[in-house]
């Protein structure tokens, strides 16, 4: 057998067939595991002996072969980041401040990608448990975390990522300091920006009715930057009965205690950040005969601090179970039962809905940074992988297709990023009492269209980055999986695309209209400044046609019935985020320090259509017959029975 190896080694290596070659002539058969071992031929034998002797079979037993694909690397996100640089360096004002920001984003970059991400990875692998009983019986309800969400926690103290949002020192640019910074860390924080949304929307709730005892205390550790003070906050709102509709929803009652507090009583079925310090949650206050006022007039809202009794119980609270979700699986959300929870009326009595305004405002806010973070994050992971990933006899940068899919989703990106920007730029001029009314009357209709927007760009941009992976972009253990999953609540959480359309038609009739009036002022006034740059044209003439469009839609549906406006909220939405998108992307390319890739960018978003509600109204899409004929189709099944 010796001597037999030894001839066909000489015959092969005389043919030339292993002479400088790098990949070896590999014999491959295939084995079924239910096929009895065969005894192997003589020719197998030949091969094996030749192939072991010169080291060239790969695949035999523990050898899974030389090739292994790199994996995209996570750099420092702040430098990878051309547009959110350019942006700050644009609108920062020119003083230390402005290099004390980027300097701390700089190394905040840094930190996210060197520790930071490998913590909210952890949070995802060792998701929050819940245990009922200690080992003696006695009822504890603990919600087990793992040691990277409680790092995080400590991180976004010393981070200031709530606090910098209350710090005076940075003036109106202090919401666009905080922004930027949780749009660094919201992808790999592992879900701990949800519980730092409630925190800084209850911080904010606070402020507006007045950081005084109760909640004094409450306020200075929601913002402090100290670890061992720092508190979160849950949001504890939605009942059996609603989400978004918590005027009918609500059923939790508020007894009134000897000493002026309260004793809260129900059921709340979803609280996100159920691990949190305290929370602000509404409930109907109960008379003495045992009434309560019905609908939104009847809820008003409560300050509740999570502590336990000497014998380690929950105060007034019993935790039913944690909820089993798509995403966000790295956060505590629960089902619990009040019973007496002691708490404190924050707002006037009846007031509730009123006083969680600004709350929503900010979580609506944190929440579409979140989005466009989602975005820029498997961007930049994809854009990493199309230089180490060889597909055809080439890296997959330097396929055009590729290279153009990407292209799209930069454009994407950048628009969500500038919209998400602006609308923290105005509250922060609120904040900072530098708001004019046309100001505020902006900010208050492109939350709601900024936040729905964005939420349904996330989940498609995102879709799509994972493709750029294959089918590695399917697979748990890459991490990729999760970011999808997780950005599908970005549509649902804080009002759903159409709850927040809605919400947009009822700014606009509450304004009598001059939130859409202070909106096609902006946009012109921005057109205007791009008017002597001719590379802009196309995208310029683009906006300028499809606001005038809007315009004469809006003059059209004021004489319609409200059932013609409902129809058309969710187009007339996007419509109003696609044209100030497209005046945002051509007021950055006219920037004196833009680059040419800023003015592709404006072009690509302009070429699709901005004006969706026109054209569909052209089509008779909200027509009085749409509505039925909609219900029709969808119960068409149901309707032949």
């Amino acid at each position: 057998m010796a001597a037999s190896s030894a001839v066909l080694s000489r015959r092969l290596a005389g043919s030339g067939l292993w002479c400088g070659v790098t990949r070896p002539l590999v014999h491959i058969r295939s084995a079924s595991a239910a096929e009895p071992r065969a005894r192997k031929s003589d020719e197998e034998q030949l091969w094996e002996a030749a192939s072991d002797a010169a080291g060239y079979l790969p695949f035999s037993r523990a050898r899974v072969g030389s090739f292994f694909q790199e994996q995209p690397v996570l750099k420092n996100p702040f430098l990878e980041d051309a547009l959110l640089r350019g942006y700050l360096k644009r609108h920062l004002p020119e003083e230390s401040c402005s290099q004390a920001i980027l300097s701390d984003l700089n190394a905040f970059g840094e930190r996210v990608a060197k520790d930071i991400d490998t913590w909210g990875r952890e949070c995802e692998l060792n998701p929050p448990r819940l245990v009922h009983f200690d080992p003696w019986g006695r009822r504890v309800d603990h919600i087990v975390t793992s040691e990277a969400w409680k790092r995080l926690k400590d991180l976004s103290a010393q981070e200031g990522l709530v606090a910098i949002g209350y710090d005076k020192s940075f003036g109106e640019w202090r919401r666009v300091y905080q922004m930027s910074k949780l749009y660094i860390f919201s992808p790999s924080s592992g879900l701990y920006t949800c519980p730092l949304a409630m925190t800084d929307g209850a911080a904010k709730v606070i402020q507006s009715v007045g950081v005084s005892p109760p909640v004094e205390e409450a306020y200075r550790r929601l913002t402090s930057r100290q670890p061992e003070r720092f508190w979160t906050s849950g949001q504890w709102m939605t009942e059996r009965q609603g989400g978004s509709d918590v005027g009918t929803g609500t059923e939790t009652v508020a007894i009134p205690q000897a000493d002026g507090s309260y004793r809260l009583h129900g059921f709340k079925w979803f609280t996100s950040a159920t691990d949190a310090d305290m929370t602000l949650t509404l409930a109907r206050v109960q008379d003495r005969s045992g009434s309560t006022t019905p609908g939104s007039r009847g809820l008003s809202l409560f300050y509740a601090e999570v502590s336990r009794d000497e014998d380690g119980r929950l105060r007034g609270i019993e935790v039913q179970r944690l909820k089993d979700k798509l995403g966000t699986r790295q956060m505590p959300t629960a089902e619990l039962l009040l019973d007496g929870l002691p708490a404190y009326r924050l707002s006037e009595e009846g007031r509730g809905v009123a006083s969680i305004a600004n709350m929503l405002t900010i979580t609506r806010i944190h929440n579409s940074i979140s989005a466009a973070a989602a975005m820029r994050r498997v961007l930049q992971l994809a854009r990493d992988y199309a230089t180490r990933r060889t597909a055809f006899g080439k890296l997959l940068k330097d396929h055009p297709l590729h290279m153009q899919t990407l292209a799209r989703m930069e454009v994407e990106t950048r628009a969500a990023f500038l919209l998400v920007m602006d609308v923290c730029r105005l509250l922060g001029r609120e904040e900072s009492g530098l708001a004019s009314e046309f100001d505020r009357h902006l900010l208050r209709l492109l939350t709601p269209v900024v936040k729905l927007y964005t939420g349904k760009q996330a989940v498609a941009v995102v879709s799509e980055g994972l493709e750029s992976f294959g089918g590695q972009g399917y697979i748990e253990d890459t991490g990729m999986p999760g970011i999808l999953r997780d950005a599908q609540v970005l549509s649902i959480w804080e009002g759903t695309t159409n709850v927040l359309s809605l919400d947009v038609l009822r700014c606009v009739a509450r304004s009598s209209g001059m939130v859409l009036h202070a909106y096609f002022a902006h946009v012109k006034s921005l057109l205007a400044g791009a008017s002597g740059v001719s590379s802009l044209d196309p995208a310029v003439k683009a906006v300028g046609g499809a606001l005038s469009e809007l315009e004469q839609f809006v003059q059209i549906a004021a004489s319609r019935s409200p059932s013609y406006l409902e129809l058309a909220a969710r187009d007339l939405a996007y419509s109003l985020a696609r044209i100030y998108a497209g005046a945002l992307l051509i007021d950055h390319a006219c920037w004196k320090d833009a680059s040419p890739n800023d003015t592709y960018a404006a072009l690509r978003w302009c070429e699709q259509e901005l004006c969706l509600v026109a054209s569909k109204q052209k089509r008779g899409c909200y027509d009085s017959s749409s509505a039925s004929m909609d219900a029709a189709l969808v119960y068409d099944n149901l309707i032949q029975k």
